[in-house]
């Protein structure tokens, strides 16, 4: 999850400009039959006329629907100049929780808006004790001039914990506090206490609201981790029934049924979101650029079905993609995040189809920040150590190594230790790379226990896979075997997982254990129908010959 969130922010960076230029979203009424994105409730002192337009601007926001939300809000505060809340739901969108920290420019408009919503909130104005809880906790992330950002965080979390305990029956406060619980959590924390409270606010609210789009959502987010994904598993079903209007709705439940190895659905969910982007796309309207990272799962989860044709096509086309998406006129979510995810996917590919040479020559998209060309170095680094080029494997890390002295100093430099789990890997290829097998599998598993802790991103190649993958080379098979079933554990049916399990066992002498992996595999791969990998055909093969030799 901790991953994740350093994606998305870097994906967002750009986002944080001024609204100004944003064409106003036409303010009307949304009433009971438009629950396009999910059933919210959220009274306020602002006139009756707004009410609709407010709701629809916190649909908007549990959804991470922010371009969309700022215009609402904007319109809202143009049309009613009185209504404070309008002024909060504008640095609402500011604060994005899970997608990174908010640059100056965000946190500059942030202080602005709240500044003017307590300025109407003030007496003569009649605004209710919850409304001014809202604006009090919302001013204690902006207010701060040298505050660090999880300063601001703890701030805002404290004050939405005290809002939700007043205001027990707000169901909105209760979704933002678990949001705001989740947000502050440190990236180094790996006890998942922030998870649990949150959960504790979540799970029952949402059985008893179950057309709640913030809660579903949130959830998701919440059990985004190998340990707690069979518990979003629910909300992963219903989030996109909830919210079907919202791109990034319809594409959320990937998130869990990418943890849990569910392929299809992972595709069918990520096909939808895609659509309804283009869709956006089309009608000139924000959320267009949403598709791109649901690209980026439908790249993954068609490398796990041996569809690799089509996973070749969107990750050849990622980059024109992300061009695309930053020419848009106006602003719209992720709408930067072309080069950050063009460089991923094509390390992804690459390690996952095993093309080593291709990887070897990969190079940074045209126009990457320093700090966005992690992937390609580290599929670079990958490469290295599987070719034996020992002077491909320390440019690489020299290369990585710049990128996280630039990360350093970047807004995202609390999110560093995402990135030592990758290094490690590299540093275990290049040991390998220069035939020193020991240090090569000390620094791996270094790398696969961090990444334990931590939490696996949903497009991440398993670290303790690639322990495997090291042991193999070295001839240690049962060793190997044991990476590999524990790997399966936590990111059950990867397809490398089961294809390099099934080799271990075969070759160390498992016949059964082999043919169950073997079988696992050509299951998932429709028999191989659409891939021209020899594993797949190998994996295939066996499984013919087994059941030829039970039937006989």
């Amino acid at each position: 999850m901790r991953k994740t969130f350093l994606l998305l922010g870097t994906l967002c960076a750009a986002v944080y400009a001024s609204a100004q230029s944003m064409p106003a979203e036409h303010h009307h009424h949304h009433d009971d039959a438009d629950r396009t994105l999910g059933r919210v409730s959220f009274p306020t002192s602002c006139a009756a006329r707004s009410q609709g337009p407010m709701e629809h601007g916190v649909a908007l926001l549990h959804s991470f629907g922010y371009t969309q939300a700022e215009m609402q809000f904007r319109a809202i505060a143009k049309d009613e100049t009185g209504c404070a809340m309008a002024h909060w739901g504008v640095a609402m969108t500011k604060y994005q929780e899970l997608w990174g920290e908010p640059e100056s420019a965000a946190l500059e408009t942030g202080e602005e808006e709240m500044a003017e919503a307590r300025r109407l909130a003030a007496p003569p104005a009649v605004v209710t004790g919850r409304e001014q809880a809202y604006i009090g906790a919302l001013s204690a992330f902006f207010d701060p001039k040298d505050a660090t950002f999880q300063q601001r965080a703890d701030a805002y979390e404290a004050k939405m914990n005290a809002l939700h305990a007043a205001y027990p029956d707000d169901v909105e406060g209760a979704a933002f506090d678990a949001l705001a619980i989740l947000a502050a959590e440190s990236p180094t924390d790996t006890s998942l206490s922030h998870e649990h409270e949150a959960l504790a606010i979540l799970i029952p609210l949402f059985e008893a609201h179950p057309d709640h789009p913030g809660l579903a959502h949130y959830i998701i987010h919440t059990c985004d981790t190998p340990a707690l994904a069979p518990e979003g598993l629910q909300a992963a079903r219903e989030y996109a029934k909830i919210a079907p209007a919202s791109a990034h709705a319809l594409h959320m439940p990937g998130h869990i049924f990418a943890r849990l190895g569910m392929w299809q659905e992972d595709i069918d969910s990520n096909v939808a979101s895609v659509k309804a982007s283009e869709k956006a796309e089309a009608a000139g309207q924000p959320g267009a650029a949403h598709q791109m990272h649901a690209k980026e799962f439908l790249i993954y989860a068609y490398l796990q079905v041996g569809q690799d044709q089509k996973a070749k096509e969107l990750t050849d086309d990622m980059r024109s993609v992300g061009r695309r998406m930053e020419a848009m006129p106006g602003m719209d979510d992720m709408k930067h995040g072309g080069n950050r995810l063009d460089n991923e996917v094509r390390a992804v590919y690459g390690i996952e189809m095993h093309d080593w040479k291709t990887l070897a020559v990969e190079t940074p998209a045209p126009g990457s920040k320093e700090y966005l060309k992690f992937e390609t170095y580290w599929g670079q680094g990958v490469a290295a150590g599987h070719l034996k080029d020992t002077k491909l494997a320390a440019s690489a890390l020299t290369e990585f190594d710049k990128g996280v002295e630039a990360l350093k100093k970047s807004p995202y430099a609390s999110r560093i230790s995402s990135m030592e789990v990758e290094r490690n890997e590299m540093v275990g290829w290049q040991a390998f790379a220069e035939n020193k097998p020991e240090e090569a599998a000390t620094a791996m598993r270094k790398a696969a226990d961090q990444q334990d802790k931590l939490g696996q991103g949903e497009v991440d190649i398993p670290a303790r896979e690639m322990l495997g993958d090291l042991l193999m080379m070295e001839k240690r098979l049962a060793a190997a075997l044991v990476e590999y079933k524990m790997a399966l554990k936590l990111s059950p049916n990867r397809l490398n997982g089961l294809l390099s399990a099934g080799m271990a066992a075969e070759q160390d002498k498992k016949p059964e254990e082999a043919r169950a992996f073997y079988t696992s595999a050509a299951r998932q791969t429709d028999f191989g129908k659409t891939s021209q990998r020899t594993d797949i055909a190998h994996a295939v093969k066996m499984v013919g010959t087994a059941e030829t030799a039970m039937n006989n």
